[in-house]
């Protein structure tokens, strides 16, 4: 990283952003309308849940702030028995499901930019409104290429487009096929948020 950059990270909660702004000493610069959190190198967005959220702040984070970078990294869901909780992915390509092209009437289709000296494997992200917590639900999401379901990761890279600002998109499991209850998903992202942090710190800015 730069000496100079600004590194913005778009974040959906503050219980997976937490060792982010500490571990960053970030400190709060504004609530309104979003959550912001900033040093001299990095910016912290706390979006809300949803793709509108994601888009709206990430415009905000690209005007008010223009980062020389964008990285959303935070939890999804697996959508398949090969993703095992707490395993960390950069993601390749996602896929809007639930919106299809006006003319195709196939579901929208981003392929990123990766980081290739990060050591860890790709995997496809479907970015939904709704959540698949159900073995059914994650099944219909599937069948469209999706290995992790989140909602805000298109919504992110889409508006980053927009603004010609380069996006990464990092997901780690925060529940697999055998969990079915909210409560416990945000256990298991208390339990390896750090882990998280830890990557972004090790190979996202290699500090």
């Amino acid at each position: 990283m730069e000496k100079n950059s600004l590194t913005a990270i778009i974040m959906a909660t503050m219980i997976e952003a937490k060792p982010f702004v500490s571990g960053l000493s970030l400190e709060p610069v504004h609530k309104k309308p979003f959550l912001v959190f900033k040093n001299t190198n990095f910016l912290l967005v706390i979006s809300g849940i949803g793709k509108a959220h994601a888009a709206m702040a990430t415009a905000y984070c690209c005007t008010k702030f223009n980062p020389d970078m964008v990285v959303n990294i935070g939890a999804a869901g697996a959508l398949n028995m090969f993703k095992q909780k707490g395993d960390i992915f950069q993601i390749s390509r996602i896929i809007e499901h639930d919106r299809p092209g006006f003319q195709t009437g196939q579901p929208i289709v981003y392929n990123l930019s990766t980081m290739a000296d990060v050591n860890v494997e790709y995997a496809n992200l479907s970015t939904s409104d709704k959540a698949a917590i159900s073995i059914q639900d994650r099944k219909k999401v599937a069948i469209y290429g999706g290995e992790l379901i989140d909602m805000e990761g298109a919504s992110i890279v889409q508006t980053c487009k927009k603004f010609n600002i380069p996006c990464h998109i990092f997901k780690y499991v925060s529940d697999s096929l055998e969990d079915f209850e909210s409560s416990n998903i945000i256990d298991n992202i208390r339990k390896y948020r750090q882990d998280s942090f830890a990557f972004f710190m090790d190979q996202v800015i290699k500090t």
